[in-house]
Formats: C-alpha cells, sequence, structure tokens
C-alpha cells in the first residue's frame, strides 16, 4: 500500500486547521447595513422569565418579544427569535448564531468586557427570598445557608461576591430549576428577580416565600457583539424614540400593568 506523500498530509493537516479556525472564530461586528442586506434580524431570548419572555402557543412570547417585534418593524426586516438560557446567551451572540439579545440581560462593568450594551430598556430588582419565619437582615445570616440560583445570572453575580465562605451556592440552567429546588427543599433560601419571585410566592402559597434583602437594582440593555457601534447607536436611536412616543411604555403596561419606570441612559 502507497503511503500518503508529506505534502498530501500537509495539505490535509492546514486544511483541517482552517476549518477549525473558521468555524472556531468568534462573530464580527454588526452595521445596520448587514441587518438590511440579510432581511432578518435575529434575536436570542430567555423564554423562561415571564412576563420578560415565555412561550404561548409554541412561540416566543413577553415583554422582550415585543421589543424584539417592534426593532424589526423598525428596521424593516423579518424577525426570528432564537430560545436561549443564562449560560449560552452569550456564547449564541458571539459565535453569530444571533445578532443581538434582548434577554434580560443586565448590564455590568464585568459583562461589559465581553459584550456592547444599549441603553436600559427595562429594570429589574434581584432579590434573596426565602421562607417567612426564617430571619435575614443582612448577608451575615446566610453563613451556612444553601442558596439556589441560576447559574451566570446578576443574583449568581450578587451572591457570589457577598455571600459569606460557608454559604452554599446551588447554580443551576434556569430560574425554574432554581425555583423547583428551593420547592423541594434542596435550599433554604433563593436568589431570584421579583417577577419570578411573585410568581413563585403565588403559586406556593404554603412556602410562605418573602423577600429577605435587595441585593441590587438591575437595568437590562439589549445586547450585541463588542465593536458594533454602528448597530448600537440605531438600538439607542430606536429605545430612545419608542420611549418618547409611549410605545414602550405601552408594552410595559400590557405586560406589567403599570407605567414604565424611569430609564437611565450613558
Amino acid at each position: 500500500m502507497l503511503q500518503p506523500s508529506f505534502r498530501t498530509i500537509a495539505r490535509k493537516v492546514i486544511l483541517a486547521f482552517a476549518v477549525f479556525a473558521f468555524t472556531a472564530a468568534p462573530a464580527l461586528a454588526q452595521t445596520v447595513d448587514d441587518i438590511l442586506k440579510k432581511g432578518k434580524l435575529t434575536v436570542g431570548m430567555l423564554v423562561d422569565l415571564p412576563p420578560f419572555g415565555l412561550m404561548t402557543d409554541g412561540k416566543p412570547d413577553g415583554y422582550d418579544a415585543d421589543v424584539a417585534k417592534l426593532m424589526a418593524k423598525y428596521l424593516g426586516v423579518d424577525l426570528e427569535i432564537v430560545p436561549v438560557t443564562g449560560p449560552n446567551r452569550i456564547p449564541y451572540l458571539l459565535t453569530g448564531k444571533v445578532d443581538m439579545l434582548t434577554a434580560t440581560f443586565g448590564i455590568t462593568p464585568e459583562r461589559a468586557k465581553q459584550v456592547q450594551f444599549s441603553i436600559p430598556y427595562s429594570t429589574i430588582e434581584i432579590q434573596l427570598l426565602g421562607p417567612k419565619d426564617t430571619k435575614i437582615t443582612s448577608f451575615d445570616d446566610i453563613a451556612n445557608k444553601k442558596v439556589s440560583v441560576a447559574r451566570a445570572s446578576s443574583q449568581d453575580t450578587a451572591l457570589t461576591a457577598q455571600a459569606p465562605k460557608s454559604t452554599t451556592i446551588l447554580r443551576f440552567d434556569d430560574d425554574a430549576s432554581a425555583g423547583q429546588a428551593y420547592l423541594s427543599g434542596q435550599a433554604d433560601l433563593i436568589g431570584s428577580n421579583n417577577v419570578t419571585a411573585l410568581q413563585l410566592a403565588a403559586t406556593n402559597p404554603p412556602k410562605g416565600l418573602e423577600k429577605k434583602l435587595a441585593l441590587r437594582s438591575q437595568y437590562q440593555g439589549i445586547t450585541l457583539r463588542r465593536g458594533s457601534d454602528d448597530l448600537r447607536q440605531w438600538v439607542n436611536t430606536f429605545l430612545f424614540f419608542i420611549k418618547n412616543n409611549g410605545e414602550l411604555d405601552a408594552i410595559n403596561q400590557k405586560w406589567f400593568h403599570e407605567p414604565l419606570p424611569p430609564l437611565p441612559v450613558f
């Protein structure tokens, strides 16, 4: 049997490396013209955090979905919403599976090392919750407690930074799994947002779930790949416009039954 030549082997190695480099390389920054030329806006969204994101009749729905639909309308392109999770939303963005995220993604300096944020379009309060008969007035009181959180969430970040070393933080793939861990007794407390917490308390009255500590107020931004300054400028202009013409307030009224709260700009 003839052995392959060195040149043949080298060619195959080079080809394999080129394919790997192409598929593994992060997606490039985008412009408005890129979206217009493609004729479609692909948006990543959490679908397990109502009323921000949920599934209705098998389709993504909620506050974030309505904002994405309005963006596509103003751009004049089709919309594809891709369900994402807390852990995979940045990888989906950086590898080009989505153009941007409306994924209840809190704006932080740490995250801004990887992605680029628009001005805020929504807000949420991150809380530590537990049973009414459990006294928690400071982080010192959660020493030796087990706390369930969604992995890579704002509550995970806040607790990791401030909880005593003896606190056990149980991390799950999403808020629903973290909630189930608390309800099943795997955790003493739960880190969550005010929206999920209200639903969890309302559907499980015997648990007596209540807010113990406010971890932080979280402002959410539409999230893009770093360097997408042209597209970010359009998104900021879009958000400024719909905040001032009442369309964003109408979306907030629809899903939260209250006026849009004040949102900072930067």
